[in-house]
């Protein structure tokens, strides 16, 4: 039998409603926010990611489905999408509309990457990106509708990390600071991050090996090298944060996997570990050593500034920020989080005869042009069959047609939860279900 690909899966039944809570949900807030849906290709160019995404990332390295085409260019299924935003933001001329100019996708993406929970080669993401602005107040209102979004869906125990790793300036005195701490431990380290040490030190941060982690629990960390601009644009964006009554913890070790962001970088951490009130008023005040000795978590939505990438890309020098997140992460938390009202007809309608199943039929296409979930059978079953399969399908409410409820122009309808039965003119249904 010919099996799905390793690492990708397939969306139905209960879950495919709890994904389109989610898009729902997401859409809603999009319109209230003034962001408008793009959609970019599946794949591009090679070299986008190269110079977007960054030559020395995780993704670029070890994770990219990557092909020639037949005309001999190099293309590559996009790992995530804002580099290709951010090319559809200057090849399609969006810098001349007022700005700033917000945009929203929802779409897969592909990581050739080990499979786990919540994580597939083959995923989808949900992200926002802002382009046109410079100010913080751009990084507060991302985070607000991210916060607003798993608030609304009713997700718990996740909080909001933040961190500034500085413009470009700041990075050279902390790179600096950050090789001569490395230096001490280089034999200590993977031997990625060991060859990252010189060219790219700040993503030795980012390892995610627990090995590597303790070897730079004591590292510097970037908001300790910020200069003025950058230490001003930090304290705004915290104080519009608090103004706008979201907790945050400072968190010096989040720096993010990709090398266009600058300054602002964010995470909101699932954490079943603090999930009361009381926590969540001591975490605003924890440093990043605290964060990092929280229990196990896992990240939920992860983005930042990046005022570089337009610029990387041929565009002019545009501020710019955005988040991502992993839907099929989402969902699973939603599942586990919230229970779902199952999605049951309201009415099965069965048949005796011909007549009620010719009958059945066009008053099943009636309802649901009336917005009535109805069902009738399409399996050629008895009666008897017909009504243990409206039981399995939990319809709430049953009847059963033939020549004799024709003729009279009515119908005895069962209500499955109670048992109660009653007859009504079959021109009464809508009324009824309503």
């Amino acid at each position: 039998m010919i099996q799905a690909p390793k690492g990708t899966h397939d969306i139905y039944g209960e879950e495919m409603r709890l994904w389109r809570r989610v898009e729902d949900e997401i859409r809603t807030l999009a319109d209230v926010y003034g962001y408008g849906e793009i959609r970019t290709p599946l794949f591009e160019s090679t070299d986008l990611y190269l110079r977007g995404v960054g030559d020395t990332t995780d993704i670029v390295q070890k994770e990219m489905y990557t092909f020639e085409d037949k005309g001999g260019r190099s293309m590559s299924l996009r790992p995530e999408l804002t580099a290709g935003v951010a090319r559809a933001y200057i090849e399609r001329g969006m810098f001349n509309q007022p700005q700033p100019t917000k945009l929203f996708y929802i779409g897969p993406c592909f990581r050739y990457e080990k499979p786990q929970a919540g994580r597939y080669r083959q995923h989808y993401q949900f992200g926002v990106e802002i382009f046109g602005a410079s100010s913080p107040a751009a990084e507060a209102e991302v985070i607000s509708l991210g916060h607003t979004l798993l608030t609304r869906l009713g997700i718990e125990g996740v909080r909001l990390h933040i961190n500034s790793i500085g413009c470009a300036d700041c990075r050279v005195s902390f790179n600096e600071k950050l090789r001569t701490f490395l230096k001490t431990r280089l034999e200590n380290l993977c031997s990625l991050c060991a060859s990252r040490c010189e060219k790219n030190p700040l993503r030795v941060l980012d390892c995610k090996s627990p090995h590597c982690q303790a070897q730079i629990k004591e590292a510097p960390v970037t908001t300790e090298a910020l200069c003025g601009e950058c230490d001003t644009h930090f304290t705004t964006l915290r104080d519009l944060l608090t103004r706008f009554g979201i907790p945050y913890i400072i968190d010096g070790k989040i720096v993010r996997g990709l090398d266009y962001y600058t300054r602002t970088v964010f995470e909101f951490i699932r954490n079943d570990a603090c999930n009361d009130a009381s926590a969540q008023q001591a975490e605003i005040t924890q440093q990043a050593t605290t964060a990092q000795q929280a229990a196990p978590a896992q990240t939920v939505i992860g983005g930042g500034r990046y005022d570089g990438l337009i610029f990387q890309l041929g565009g002019a020098p545009t501020g710019a920020v955005g988040f991502g997140m992993g839907m099929e992460r989402l969902v699973s938390l939603l599942r586990q989080d919230v229970t779902s009202a199952q999605f049951v007809p309201k009415l099965f309608i069965g048949h005796a005869d011909e007549a009620g199943f010719t009958a059945a039929n066009g008053i099943t296409a009636d309802l649901r042009q009336a917005g009535i979930y109805a069902v009738n059978d399409l399996a050629d079953r008895s009666v008897k069959a017909q009504m243990k399969y409206a039981g399995k399908i939990n319809a709430r409410y049953t009847t059963i047609l033939g020549a004799t409820e024709l003729t009279q122009n009515t119908c005895t309808v069962k209500d499955m939860e109670t048992g109660q039965q009653q007859t009504i003119p079959l021109d009464g249904l809508r009324n009824f279900l309503k």
